[in-house]
């Protein structure tokens, strides 16, 4: 929303293009942290964790 606010304020080509790739490569960013997230989730369910295995501290 800041990006889109500032671009809207902005009539010079050159921030333009630069406020259009940190807008960009903050969706990335966004999309990279909930993959690692969700990689992070499925690694907590595996046996080999020892922090989630009750069998570790047997």
């Amino acid at each position: 929303m800041t990006y889109d606010n500032i671009l809207r304020l902005s009539d010079d080509p050159d921030v333009n293009d630069v406020i259009r790739f940190l807008r960009a490569r903050e969706v990335v960013h966004f999309q990279r942290f909930g993959e690692g997230l969700r990689l992070a989730k499925d690694k907590m369910n595996e046996k080999n964790v020892y922090y989630m295995n009750p069998a570790f501290d047997k």
